[in-house]
């Protein structure tokens, strides 16, 4: 068969096949055109889920009449004329395959006025580029496309697309997640009569966590944190959802860089590791999040449909976003607050707020002492509101007393040897909480009674608390471990019997050029050939584990991600056991100055908000919840 060119309207239909998948493809493409085009409100109009049609009109600079033609040719654009301009994207869309691609599959119309034009201009393509001269057409100045019946010549491609309800389900998940990037942008979509999203547009703070709320949910809100972080060039800012809002599926996961919403593994990956030790087990984290950072760091030229990067410095991007998140779960804190100012900073198309403080800014100020014990009250038949006032005026008494004039309780210990090893570094290894005024109730408030030996309750200024003494123990003592473990370094035992481990020549490479970090973890490995390693020790905790498959891992990790948590992972396991065997039972009973104890100790922990395993520690009732519950006032 001899080589032939394509027709025009055949190269654009095999790029379609790439770009527009279904209808909440072709949303994408031209909502992007829109907010590049400057458009400050835009309107979606929806028949039958998009296959009939797809109308878009936005409020952008618009196209002059003499580039309506233009703009329907294969690679025609305005974003970028370089191969400097390449390398340097800012805007969502570049390649000039969207409306070409589009109008192959589809009968479009474009309709556009520019402001210093007198009238607007409309065009219409059948898919086969046999264009006529634009006709004049009353339009407000920027754009109108109006796409119908869409994949009408590609019939086959319509077999593949499933009922009306699921495509628009799809096509305004799309909106939702481009609107998220775009909180300057006013967004209303409708399907048919009915008005399916009307978004305003955000100028502040206020108005950005309205439109998270409305698109992720009043829920979403009430259980996430805001942060905003800058280092090394680059910056991350969004909503991270609690690990007790945790969902069974990854369905409310946004994740944009530079505004673009992205799909990454790297980035999955590092977000999954930032919530590790606080998510319950099979269950998924909820966040919107945005990293910026320089465009010539960042390729967005990796897919067709510009949902994957290529990061030039892709292990740095990872340790970023790890750490910073796990920082940010791990400073929460019992009744945290976090600051809300009125009139935050913008800059482009993204939302920043430049007055909150940095994640790492927050421990700076804590002085570390020791657990002090609350006041032990009298067993009298005082009413219990008295109990709480003497429990108030002695904890505010506290921040200022002589040690020696505070007791000190001490809970069950751990019966493993490390932990006796460590036990008289726990008293100072963490910062106390100094958020409470003095002569304040603390946030989690003084204990009133233990419930069947399991719960403890407590009274606060919200109302009710009640506390899971296991799970909250659980935790206290698995970071006591864990900081403990940091400090005193990881121990190494050598195997009486070397174990060898044949491996590829990638993954030997991979060995020698990691062998710092692998000796940091404990472990002493040896490359006797190109596809041979020995393993000649291991870190003292992990001598029961498999350590050859540990070693294949941490290797896989290494060269997928360029690091590994595999071995801290282990390593918390083991501590994680250790503290759970060591933490107060059901049916312990506990008095009152030891519940306090307690309360104090979560109040200064890390992550205290989850068990090691991701339950939930504890939790508040309000005086209207309770008032609720009773009916009162109704």
């Amino acid at each position: 068969m001899s080589i032939k060119q394509l027709p025009p309207h055949l190269v654009n239909q095999i790029a379609a096949g790439e770009v527009v998948e279904r209808p909440a493809s072709v949303v994408k493409e031209l909502l992007e055109n829109a907010i590049d085009a400057g458009a400050t409100k835009i309107e979606i109009d929806i028949q039958q889920g998009g296959l009939k049609r797809i109308r878009i009109r936005d409020n952008g600079k618009g196209i002059p009449k003499e580039e309506l033609k233009l703009a329907l040719s294969r690679h025609a654009t305005s974003k970028i004329a370089s191969l400097d301009d390449l390398e340097h994207v800012e805007s969502l869309g570049f390649r000039g395959e969207a409306l070409p691609s589009i109008a192959s599959v589809s009968r479009m119309t474009i309709s556009s006025k520019t402001t210093d034009s007198e009238q607007g201009w409309s065009l219409t393509d059948d898919g086969q580029e046999n264009f006529v001269e634009p006709e004049p057409t009353a339009h407000a100045n920027g754009t109108t496309i109006d796409v119908h019946d869409l994949f009408y010549n590609v019939p086959a491609r319509r077999k593949f697309l499933k009922t009306e309800k699921t495509e628009f389900k799809h096509l305004a998940e799309v909106v939702k997640k481009i609107s998220l990037s775009n909180f300057q942008v006013a967004i209303t979509l409708r399907h048919g009569q009915s008005n399916s999203l009307s978004l305003q547009a955000a100028k502040d703070r206020v108005g950005a966590d309205r439109r998270v709320a409305e698109i992720c949910g009043p829920a979403f809100m009430e259980q996430s944190i805001y942060l905003d972080y800058e280092a090394a060039g680059l910056k991350l800012w969004g909503w991270v959802g609690l690990p007790t809002f945790s969902r069974s599926q990854a369905d409310m996961q946004y994740f944009y860089v530079n505004g673009r919403m992205i799909r990454d593994r790297l980035v999955t990956h590092a977000v999954r590791q930032g919530y590790s030790d606080v998510l319950y087990h099979g269950r998924h984290p909820a966040y919107v999040l945005f990293l910026e950072m320089a465009p010539e760091k960042v390729d967005v030229n990796a897919h067709p449909t510009k949902h994957e990067v290529r990061f030039r410095e892709g292990r740095l991007v990872h340790d970023f976003l790890y750490r910073t998140l796990h920082k940010a779960l791990a400073d929460v804190r019992p009744n945290e607050e976090q600051d809300i100012p009125e009139i935050p900073s913008q800059s482009g198309s993204h939302f920043l707020n430049k007055n909150t403080a940095m994640p790492d800014q927050s421990l700076a100020d804590q002085q570390h002492l020791s657990i002090p014990l609350p006041y032990e009250k009298p067993q009298t038949g005082a009413p219990q509101s008295g109990r709480v006032a003497e429990q108030m005026a002695v904890y505010g008494q506290m921040h200022g007393a002589p040690r020696s004039h505070i007791g000190s309780t001490k809970l069950p210990p751990l019966s493993e040897d490390f932990v006796k090893r460590l036990a008289p570094q726990l008293s100072a290894s963490l910062p106390v909480d100094t958020s409470a005024e003095e002569g304040g109730v603390p946030p989690l408030g003084f204990a009133v009674a233990q419930l069947h030996g399991i719960y403890i309750l407590a009274e606060n200024a919200e109302g009710l608390v009640v506390v899971d003494m296991h799970a909250a123990h659980e935790r206290i003592t698995y970071e006591h471990l864990k900081k403990s473990m940091e400090e005193d370094k990881v121990r190494s035992q050598p195997m009486l019997v070397p174990a060898s481990l044949a491996i590829s020549q990638k993954e030997g490479d991979c060995a020698e050029e990691f062998a710092e970090t692998f000796q940091k973890l404990g472990f002493e490995l040896t490359r006797l050939s190109p596809e041979q390693l020995t393993i000649r020790a291991v870190p003292s905790l992990l001598k029961d584990s498999n350590v050859e498959q540990l070693v294949r891992d941490v290797l896989s990790d290494l060269l997928e991600h360029g690091s590994s948590q595999r071995i801290q992972e282990e390593t918390n396991e083991i501590l994680s056991t250790m503290a759970c065997h060591g933490s107060v039972r059901a049916n312990h009973r506990l008095t009152i100055p030891e519940m306090n104890a307690l309360l104090r100790d979560m109040e200064r922990t890390e992550r205290s908000g989850q068990c090691n395993h991701g339950r939930p520690t504890w939790t508040q009732m309000s005086i209207d919840q309770l008032d609720k519950l009773f009916m009162r006032g109704q």
